[in-house]
């Protein structure tokens, strides 16, 4: 009996294990109920436009806090500058779509953290591929590599406390008066300004989620340009 006992159990262990994450594309931590996955980074709103959550799988940082890159940068909980209503009919522009995309933060990734010598954007950069293709089947684009035509890239970016949750991502075009070679000028600028005091992290999360454009017209005393300045 004790033989048999012992087999039940095993067995009911093997039934209850949780869905292994080599069987779900890379960075993705839920499965929902119509078999898409999503790639947030907590709890609050998973899979709401697919049916619900089916199975968290094994290994997800959905929870409160996370750590990252060589020098265990502590990113703390993804924190959304806005509601996402929608994931799927996006509209493609040099702006987000903010009922997509309204852009995300990590709420431990001070000013203090980003303004620090030892940060670096390449120890917390976790954007796979398939997130990204995520990102282009909900604004209506063919998953798969576009080079320097589009970037999936962060709204929030990585030097400024932005989150690689699927909120803060869209796909920037590489040409035009507005794009992601633009976008990175002023990201740049805003980092010295945050870190010199002139601006706070804050607002600046705030204010490039919501316009961009006009943040960097405000900044650089100008409208966006292909020169970058």
């Amino acid at each position: 009996m004790r033989h048999l006992g012992g087999l039940t159990a095993l067995v009911l262990v093997v039934l209850c294990a949780p869905v292994a994450l080599a069987s779900s594309p890379p960075g993705a931590t839920a499965r929902c109920v119509d078999g898409t996955y999503s790639y947030s980074l907590h709890h609050s709103g998973t899979c709401s436009h697919h049916g619900g959550v089916k199975v968290w799988l094994v290994g997800a940082s959905t929870g409160s806090s996370s750590s990252a890159g060589a020098g265990s940068v502590q990113l703390g909980r993804t924190v959304l500058l806005g509601r996402r209503t929608k994931s799927q009919g996006c509209k493609v522009g040099p702006l987000p779509d903010r009922r997509c995309s309204p852009g995300a933060y990590y709420s431990r990734l001070t000013k203090n953290v980003i303004c620090s010598p030892a940060f670096h954007t390449s120890d917390i950069r976790n954007v796979p591929d398939s997130e990204k293709h995520a990102v282009e089947l909900e604004y209506g684009m063919t998953p798969g590599s576009y080079g320097r035509t589009i970037e999936i890239d962060h709204i929030v970016s990585l030097e400024l406390g932005g989150s690689n949750d699927i909120a803060n991502l869209f796909p920037e075009p590489g040409a035009g008066v507005a794009n992601y070679h633009v976008k990175d000028v002023l990201e740049n600028r805003l980092h010295d300004l945050v870190c010199s005091g002139a601006m706070t992290l804050p607002t600046v999360q705030r204010q490039i989620a919501s316009n961009w454009r006009a943040l960097y017209r405000r900044v650089f005393g100008t409208a966006p340009g292909p020169a970058g300045a």
